[in-house]
């Protein structure tokens, strides 16, 4: 069985349900479970202790998740065209994990979620490609085969799955978006379990 980590941080929701599709399209495959995972907030001030269990979404991510993964989807908010604070920490914090070498090789891929169509979608998706590149990981994208991208006004991107929220964070995943999550989590499963076969 091929375990595919989904990780996300999600403030609004929307990075979450994006998530849950992405989920849906890996557990598509035969063979292919999907983990999902989340990371807990951050203080601006100084370190805070957060409770063990979150109070909504997914359990919070270890690095023993990544170690056992095999393959990853990594999403994220956009943050001034960055991922945000919160998964950046978590990710800065995997120093044993690179050191193991246990996600050289593997798939992975990225997701974001805007306020506005052009508010740094792919500039968010390139930078959570970054550390997963000095991971060794097989950074994957959507392609052109996947008729939603040519016909999505809102998300969707050859980078990764994206999705438009609006202004008022009110707008919910639009068809082609929720389609585009599963097929992106449908390509790193059966990526996954080709490598792990």
């Amino acid at each position: 069985m091929a375990e595919i980590l989904v990780l996300y941080y999600s403030q609004s929701g929307h990075v979450l349900s994006m998530a849950e599709h992405i989920a849906r399209g890996i557990e598509n495959v035969e063979g292919c479970s999907a983990r999902l995972r989340t990371v807990p907030d951050i203080s601006t001030v100084c370190e805070a202790t957060q409770d063990t269990i979150p109070v909504r979404g997914h359990l919070y991510a270890s690095p023993d998740d990544l170690k056992e993964c095999d393959g990853l989807v990594l999403g994220s908010p956009t943050r001034f065209g960055n991922m945000a604070a919160p998964l950046k920490y978590f990710i800065d914090k995997t120093s044993d994990v690179w050191l193991s070498g246990s996600l050289i090789g593997k798939p992975a891929a990225v997701f974001t979620s805007t306020g506005s169509l052009h508010g740094g979608q792919e500039s968010t998706l390139l930078s959570m490609m970054l550390p997963l590149l000095h991971h060794g990981m097989m950074i994957m994208g959507l392609p052109y085969s996947e008729s939603a991208l040519m016909t999505t006004i809102d998300g969707g991107t050859p980078y990764g799955a994206s999705h438009l929220a609006g202004s008022n964070n009110d707008r919910p995943l639009s068809d082609n978006e929720a389609q585009l999550c599963r097929a992106l989590g449908q390509r790193i499963a059966l990526t996954a379990k080709t490598h792990t076969s």
